[in-house]
């Protein structure tokens, strides 16, 4: 017999398993998908070992371009992963954990998501911190409900240097609900204060802002703190973690909810994830975070112990109370962001900060010599600018995709007007040599 043809199963068993949950045919079991919706063909393969199947998906993995050189952020970042993440974040007892509803049998867990939640604390300058959130995107929306919930009111004002993919989020998540949402449309770059000033009133719940800005932007933001709580409203601080080694922390700004994506510590680019959120926030806010928070207590013998605490969740309070449906936090993946900030320590989170800026600020330099090109000044950066070129930025990162180079984000599609504007980001893992090529290669492009 010829076992890459071998089914388990003669017809009359099939049949009969289907008779036994009551369908004639397999055709049956797709009725509720509208016919046209369904496939008409799966167009599978026949049968293989798993010898032949992992060598035909090796194949296949071979046909994506190899060594491409990354200039691409946004978001997502190309950073250096130390050894020791992989390797304690692999170990079975984290790496199979559940969620640790019993803390008799989960102190382990417990005590890791403790110690995450003190880390992202001390990162961000602020009092309170939970177990973790999905990513970046949904982070920001939470922090909008909480301060919904806080407030009373039924406005968030959104800067539009905040990255689009979370200012899409934020809609979808309060798309429903009766609040409304007002952009204030960039200038040169940076936040347009005027324009928020227009619009900043006592109806206001939250101001949300980022920072570096998706352009890469920088902005002391402590002025617009005391001019956003002077009407009683909050301020949301989305923050690039890496940043943080070199920047004023949330906290020193005035910022009364910092949220991020943790995937620049210690998670790797993946195709876009899995990522984890953080969220933090000063302390008369706690009770009002999502999620899971992991408290400290002692046992009946005085021994230390960890516990969930403030647990407002719907599974364990009544539905109309909870402040969120987060049911899964990205435990594994806020791990590997504890063990590379303890792994890298706070003096050498400050040095690859330092790294970064100065790696960006030399691609900047050699890229604003190209004739044509210009670099967005309108702010410093940390590790991430613009550059206007004198062609459509999509073209140009097209070409430079078949020399292996991934140039950057093209910033057409977001922003109207800014057809021939791309974010670069240079993270500590590109070299002076690969950038010298992207100025090459760059050059050669503009002129064909």
């Amino acid at each position: 017999m010829n076992d890459s043809h071998y089914c388990p199963h003669t017809p009359e068993e099939i049949a009969e398993m289907l008779s036994v949950i009551g369908v004639s045919g397999v055709e049956d079991l797709f009725a509720p998908i509208p016919a046209a919706l369904r496939a008409t063909t799966f167009n599978l393969p026949s049968g293989m070992s798993e010898f032949e199947t992992h060598g035909r998906m090796q194949a296949i993995a071979g046909e994506n371009s190899q060594g491409m050189i990354n200039f691409i952020g946004g978001g997502f970042y190309d950073h250096l992963i130390p050894s020791v993440v992989d390797h304690l974040s692999g170990r079975s007892e984290f790496y199979t954990a559940y969620t640790p509803y019993q803390p008799e049998c989960s102190q382990g867990t417990l005590q890791a998501l403790f110690e995450y939640q003190t880390a992202i604390c001390r990162l961000t300058g602020l009092d309170v911190s939970n177990a973790s959130l999905y990513d970046g995107g949904t982070a920001c929306a939470e922090a909008a409900m909480m301060a919904l919930r806080i407030t009373g009111r039924n406005k968030i004002v959104l800067d539009g240097c905040v990255s689009p993919f979370s200012r899409q989020v934020l809609k979808t998540y309060l798309f429903n609900l009766d609040v409304e949402i007002v952009e204030i449309a960039p200038q040169s770059g940076l936040l347009d204060r005027a324009g928020l000033a227009g619009v900043l009133d006592d109806s206001v719940a939250a101001v949300l802002v980022q920072n570096p800005n998706f352009f890469g932007s920088i902005e002391d933001f402590s002025v617009l703190a005391d001019q956003v709580h002077g009407v009683g409203a909050l301020l949301i601080g989305s923050v690039y973690p890496i940043a943080l080694g070199m920047l004023k922390s949330p906290g020193e700004i005035g910022i009364d909810i910092a949220v991020g994506d943790g995937q620049s510590l210690g998670n790797p680019l993946s195709f876009g994830g899995p990522s984890f959120g953080f969220i933090a926030a000063t302390k008369k806010y706690i009770r009002n975070m999502p999620g899971r928070i992991v408290g400290e207590t002692v046992d009946r013998n005085g021994k230390r112990g960890y516990v969930l605490t403030l647990q407002a969740r719907e599974q364990h309070i009544k539905r109309h109370k909870a402040t969120s449906n987060i049911c899964s936090n990205q435990g594994l993946c806020a791990l590997r962001g504890l063990i590379f900030l303890s792994s890298v320590g706070k003096a050498g989170l400050a040095d690859l900060a330092r790294l970064n800026r100065d790696k960006a600020e030399y691609a900047k330099a050699q890229l604003a010599g190209i004739p044509g090109v210009s670099v967005l000044q309108s702010a410093v950066t940390f590790n991430e600018f613009t550059l206007v070129l004198p062609k459509k930025a999509d073209q140009v990162v097209t070409a430079l995709l078949e020399k292996g180079i991934a140039a950057g984000v093209p910033l057409g599609q977001y922003y109207a007007g800014s057809e021939n504007a791309l974010v670069v980001t240079v993270t500590e893992k590109r070299t002076k040599k690969e950038i010298d090529l992207f100025v090459r290669e760059l050059e050669a492009a503009l002129c064909n």
